[in-house]
C-alpha cells in the first residue's frame, strides 16, 4: 500500500474529522515498515494497528457447556493476543474511553504499555486510579462506558477490548505476586470506621490505609465485598477473586468485623467514638417490592435472597432455603420480573440451576432495557426467553402457580424522552410459573431509624444526604458513599465515591491534627 493508499484508507475510515486527517495519516503510514527513501525505513509502530487488526474477544464457552456451571464465560486472553488487541487502540488526543470511566482510567496508557509487552508497569498504571481493576474487568457494562465511547468503534473497526485487557493485567499481576499487601510508609495514630465491606467501602479502606490510617471495616455478612460476593453470580465473577482481594486488604493491616449488624450488635455512636471518622458505605439492600395481588405467595421471592442463596452453595455453605427448594430453581418453570442486570443475573442463575424453562417480563422493549445488552445477549444465547411489553397484574395460588400478566405498549416520552409503557385493554393472560424472582432494583433502609441516630439527614428517596465530591455528611466526621448516597448503581462508581470519600476525610483528619496542634 503506497502513501496515497493509505491516506484514502484513513479517509474513507473517519470522513468528518478535518484536520485529524493529516495525523491519521501519520498513523496509517507507520502501522507497517514502508520504504521512503533509498536507505531509510519508517520504525514499526506497536499501536493504532486497528486499520488491519479486527476486534477479538477471549473465547467464549458454548453455551450448552457454560450452562452447566458457575464459571465465568470467557476464558483468560494469552500474552500475544492480549498484547495484539491492546495494539488496536488509536492513541487518541482526547480519549472518550477515559473520559466516559467514571474512574478516568489511564485507558490509552496501560493499553499501549500491555501492547509493548510491559505488564508489571500496565498493572501500575491501572492500579493508580482504580482500587479493583481485575473486578472491573469483569462486571463493569464497558458497552455503555468505556468501549462504548471508543473512537474507533465510531468510525465502524470495533472498539478495543478494554475490559478483557483490564482483567488479564491484574490477573497476570496476581499470578506473579506484583499485587502486594498495602505497607504505609509510616503509620498514624487516627482511625476511621467504615460500615459495609462493598467495593465503595473497599475502595476507601484501601487508599486511607495506604496513608498509614488504621481502619476497621464493619459488615453484617460473614463475608467481605458485600454484593460482590453475595450478589453478583459466578459466571460473571468467580469469588476467588474477591477472595484474593479481600486477603490483600487483610495482610495490609485492614480489620474486618464481620457478622456485626450496626444498630443490633454494635450502635452507631459506639462507633463514632471509637473512631476519628466514620464512613457509611452501607449500599442499598432493601428490595422494590411489587404492590399486586398475591405477591405474598410461597414461591414470590426478593432476587438478592434468590442470589445470595445461591452463591453461599457455591462456597460451600449450608442454605437450607435453598435445599429444601425455596430458593433453588432446578426443574421450576421460573418467572423473572425485570429488566437490569440483575435480572439478568436471576435468569441466567436459574438456567444453571436447571429449571424446565426461564421468562424474563420486562415491560418495556428490548431497546429501552436499562441492563447490559451484553448480558441479554448472554441470557438469551443459553436459552432464556424474554417476553417484552409486559408487566405483572397479580399471582394466583397459595403457592405460586402463575403471573396474571398484562400486555402493554410504549406511548409519549416522559420529561428525560424515554417513552412510557401503556396497558393495552383486554390483552391479560396468565403466565405459568412455580417459581417468581422480584428483580425490580433496591432501595436505601431508613438508617436513622435503623441505627436510632439522630442528625443524620436523608433525601426524599431516603438516601444520606452528602456533598457531591467529598461525602460529607449533616454530621461531624461522618462521610457517605456509593449507593447509599447516588441509589443503585454500578460498582465503578462506589468505587469512585470511596476514593473521593477517602481523600476528604483524610483532609478532615489533617485539619483536626492542625487544630489539636495549634
Amino acid at each position: 500500500m503506497n502513501k496515497l493508499e493509505k491516506f484514502r484508507a484513513v479517509d474513507t475510515a473517519f470522513p468528518n474529522i478535518g484536520q485529524q486527517k493529516l495525523l491519521l495519516f501519520s498513523a496509517a503510514a507507520a502501522i507497517t515498515s514502508v520504504p521512503m527513501r533509498k536507505g531509510c525505513i519508517v520504525a514499526n509502530q506497536k499501536m493504532l494497528k486497528f486499520v488491519n487488526v479486527d476486534r477479538d474477544m477471549p473465547t467464549k464457552r458454548a453455551p450448552d457447556l457454560r450452562k452447566q456451571d458457575f464459571e465465568e464465560i470467557y476464558s483468560e486472553y494469552a500474552a500475544v493476543k492480549a498484547e495484539e488487541q491492546s495494539s488496536r487502540c488509536s492513541q487518541c488526543g482526547v480519549p472518550y474511553c477515559q473520559s466516559h470511566c467514571p474512574l478516568h482510567n489511564n485507558i490509552p496508557d496501560w493499553l499501549r504499555l500491555t501492547a509493548e509487552g510491559r505488564l508489571r508497569e500496565a498493572y501500575d498504571v491501572s492500579q493508580a486510579t482504580n482500587t479493583f481493576p481485575e473486578i472491573c474487568g469483569r462486571i463493569c457494562p464497558q458497552d455503555r462506558l468505556c468501549e462504548g465511547n471508543c473512537v474507533i468503534e465510531q468510525s465502524g473497526h470495533g472498539t478495543v477490548t478494554i475490559g478483557s485487557v483490564e482483567k488479564y493485567i491484574t490477573d497476570t499481576a496476581f499470578e506473579n505476586g506484583w499485587v502486594k499487601p498495602i505497607s504505609p510508609s509510616a503509620e498514624r495514630a487516627e482511625s476511621v470506621g467504615i460500615i459495609g465491606a462493598g467495593p465503595g467501602g473497599l475502595a476507601a479502606a484501601d487508599m486511607l490505609r495506604r496513608q498509614g490510617i488504621q481502619v476497621t471495616v464493619y459488615d453484617r455478612y460473614d463475608r467481605g465485598g458485600g454484593l460482590l460476593t453475595y450478589g453478583i453470580p459466578g459466571f460473571k465473577l468467580e469469588k476467588d477473586v474477591v477472595m484474593k482481594r479481600m486477603d490483600q486488604l487483610e495482610a495490609g493491616g485492614i480489620e474486618f468485623r464481620l457478622n456485626c449488624n450496626v444498630g443490633e450488635d454494635l450502635s452507631f455512636d459506639a462507633i463514632r467514638g471509637k473512631h476519628d471518622a466514620v464512613l457509611i458505605a452501607t449500599g442499598v439492600y432493601k428490595t422494590r417490592a411489587l404492590q399486586a395481588p398475591g405477591v405474598g405467595a410461597e414461591g414470590v421471592v426478593r432476587a438478592l435472597d434468590y442470589l445470595t442463596a445461591s452463591n453461599r452453595k457455591s462456597f460451600g455453605d449450608d442454605v437450607e432455603e435453598f435445599d429444601s427448594g425455596a430458593l433453588n430453581a432446578e426443574g421450576k418453570r421460573v418467572v423473572v420480573i425485570g429488566g437490569g442486570d440483575t435480572a439478568m443475573d436471576c435468569v441466567r442463575t436459574a438456567i444453571r440451576q436447571g429449571a424446565t424453562s426461564v421468562k424474563c417480563l420486562y415491560r418495556r422493549d428490548k431497546a429501552n432495557m436499562p441492563g447490559s445488552q451484553r448480558e441479554v445477549q448472554n441470557a438469551e444465547e443459553e436459552g432464556v426467553e424474554f417476553v417484552w411489553l409486559s408487566a405483572p397484574k397479580g399471582f394466583t395460588g397459595d403457592a405460586v402457580e402463575g403471573v396474571m400478566v398484562q400486555k402493554m405498549r410504549l406511548g409519549a416520552p416522559d420529561p428525560t424522552g424515554r417513552q412510557m409503557p401503556e396497558l393495552i385493554e383486554g390483552s391479560d393472560y396468565i403466565e405459568d410459573a412455580d417459581l417468581v424472582v422480584q428483580a425490580l432494583g433496591f432501595e436505601p433502609e431508613d438508617l436513622p431509624k435503623l441505627w436510632g441516630v439522630n442528625g443524620l439527614e436523608v433525601t426524599r428517596w431516603g438516601t444520606v444526604k452528602a456533598n457531591y465530591g467529598t461525602g460529607e455528611t449533616s454530621l461531624d466526621g461522618v462521610y457517605a458513599a456509593g449507593d447509599i448516597v447516588r441509589g443503585a448503581s454500578l460498582v465503578v462508581w462506589a468505587i469512585r465515591d470511596g476514593r473521593e470519600a477517602a481523600e476528604a476525610i483524610m483532609s478532615y483528619l489533617s485539619n483536626t491534627a492542625s487544630v489539636a496542634a495549634e
